[in-house]
């Protein structure tokens, strides 16, 4: 976890210098997260705050969860995580313990605080393991279903074209990290959801 180090500094800086810092809606993970740098434009009035940081794994985000989700003291936590450890080589069902980690840790630290999990994304890059990204987002939604203040929001299912491919027009040109218009089509599909603010 060394190579996050200096990322994750200057996360901590950030969060110690926000102004009224408790209470804000939380956007946590990996880079489509740390990328969204409309965040607080695209959600104007929900008080937000990205502690997104670059190439993380959902096993990174579960590391850092304590020096970087705890001082926020969220209102509320999105997150979005887990391709990357899928790209990395990690099977689906790995990806769900790091997962249900992440969930014991909000449950110990954060029991009061509404959870919501964005689905992870079928990029062209790595549609070469599509199976492996549904049995996770899968598992995951199984979870989820059973806690009664998480949520699963579905953005998967909307970047996909009529014949059940990515839409090219959703991503940059490496065809992994979003474009404009992708993070237009997530802050539509969030604003379908006002409770998990």
């Amino acid at each position: 976890m060394t190579w996050y180090e200096e990322e994750v500094q200057q996360l901590e800086k950030k969060i110690q210098s926000t102004p009224d810092l408790a209470g804000r809606t939380v956007f946590y993970g990996s880079s489509t997260i740390r990328l969204w740098t409309t965040l607080e434009r695209d959600f104007p009035d929900k008080n937000v705050l990205n502690i997104g940081f670059g190439g993380s794994t959902l096993a990174a985000c579960d590391w850092f969860f304590e020096r970087l989700v705890l001082p926020t003291q969220p209102r509320s936590l999105i997150f979005y995580a887990g391709d990357n450890d899928l790209g990395d080589g990690r099977l689906s069902e790995e990806v769900f313990l790091f997962f249900s980690e992440l969930v014991r840790k909000m449950q110990q630290h954060l029991p009061d605080v509404p959870f919501t999990f964005v689905s992870i994304k079928p990029s062209p890059a790595r549609w070469y393991i599509i199976d492996r990204i549904r049995l996770a987002n899968d598992l995951i939604r199984q979870k989820i279903d059973e806690l009664p203040t998480y949520h699963y929001v579905d953005v998967f299912t909307s970047m996909l074209d009529s014949k059940g491919h990515p839409r090219w027009d959703l991503f940059e040109k490496d065809g992994l990290h979003l474009s404009s218009k992708g993070y237009e089509l997530w802050q539509q599909i969030l604003l379908q959801h006002p409770h998990i603010f």
